[in-house]
């Protein structure tokens, strides 16, 4: 007797062919299974579900497989698949660190590094005084030339002159001159030094340059040069004191006459080589005041110094002071050395 259909109208008819395919094809769970692509892809990238298309391809090809196989547990491959993401998310350990002994692969071609840190110096202490230590050897002045001819005077005409049995006649009528002036002085042995070339065959050694001008210390000069310094102190000293000062000249200082050298730095003999020089340093007033030669005299004496300094220029044939040289800072150089054409220098 047939059922009546009302019985089973809550539930879907089933069609017997369609049931057939899926006992016959039945489709495989949707389960994640490892496979070796999956167990190398990274955690972070999503393994893609296959596409019905592809699923049915293959379905019949792995149907025999999955025949055999069963199926996994789900909650098993979740907790796998979350295990397995877990470890590769995890940073693996570095490797151990080689040691200095053995050096890795990687750092074989490298040059080691130095066992010890280098130390850098340390700065010296800007509060402690450097101490200078002594030289090994000390400093040997320069050897002096086997030949000293270099050394050696140029030669001077005057160098040969020698006293005579008489003396000459200019030397006589200079000393009536001097006389004539009121220059008191005195007669002095020949002054002669073959080996430098100094020379004076008839000195004197003056003690005043008129009546009432003193000079000193002892002064010994050729008789023209001590004739030149008297009549320049009557000439042009007296009459500049008495312009600026209202007072006469009482006395000069003398700071070089008669001294048997070459010039300085030089192989020419000196005039005062020949005691025809006169180096001046200063000069006292009647009335006690000193006016001393200097580069910067106060104002009242730079300005007799400055008056006498330029007459001096044409009585005597070289004239020097402050501002010459070094060497004359401190004093006029007078002398009477020949020039050509009677010239002068004066600086």
């Amino acid at each position: 007797m047939a059922q009546p259909l009302t019985q089973h109208l809550d539930q879907p008819l089933r069609p017997k062919g369609k049931q057939r395919v899926r006992s016959r094809g039945r489709q495989p769970q949707k389960t994640q299974q490892e496979t070796p692509d999956e167990r190398t892809s990274p955690a972070d990238v999503p393994v893609p579900e296959p596409r019905p298309a592809d699923a049915q391809k293959t379905g019949a090809a792995t149907g025999e497989e999955q025949k055999t196989e069963k199926a996994p547990d789900a909650s098993s491959q979740l907790n796998e698949e979350k295990s397995r993401q877990a470890r590769e998310a995890r940073p693996e350990p570095s490797p151990p660190e080689p040691s200095a002994r053995e050096p890795s692969v990687e750092t074989e071609s490298e040059p080691e590094p130095p066992p010890e840190v280098p130390i850098p110096t340390q700065r010296p202490d800007n509060t402690a005084e450097p101490q200078a230590e002594p030289p090994d050897v000390a400093p040997q002045p320069p050897e002096k030339p086997a030949d000293g001819g270099d050394r050696k005077m140029l030669p001077d005409p005057r160098s040969a002159d020698r006293p005579g049995e008489n003396m000459p006649a200019d030397e006589v009528a200079c000393r009536e001159r001097l006389k004539a002036l009121g220059v008191e002085f005195e007669e002095h042995k020949a002054e002669s030094d073959p080996e430098i070339g100094c020379s004076i065959p008839y000195p004197i050694v003056i003690k005043t340059l008129n009546k009432s001008v003193a000079i000193g210390p002892g002064t010994e000069l050729n008789c023209s040069m001590a004739e030149a310094a008297a009549r320049f102190t009557a000439d042009v000293v007296q009459p500049a004191a008495k312009a600026e000062f209202g007072t006469e000249v009482k006395s000069i200082s003398q700071a070089s006459a008669f001294v048997c050298r070459p010039r300085h730095g030089t192989r020419k003999l000196s005039e005062h080589a020949f005691g025809n020089a006169l180096d001046i340093a200063g000069f006292t007033l009647s009335d006690g005041r000193k006016i001393e030669i200097s580069p910067s005299p106060p104002e009242k004496d730079a300005k007799f110094l400055n008056a006498v300094r330029k007459a001096a220029c044409g009585p005597f044939k070289t004239v020097l002071g402050p501002g010459a040289d070094a060497d004359h800072a401190l004093h006029f150089h007078l002398d009477l050395e020949p020039r050509r054409h009677g010239g002068t220098f004066c600086k």
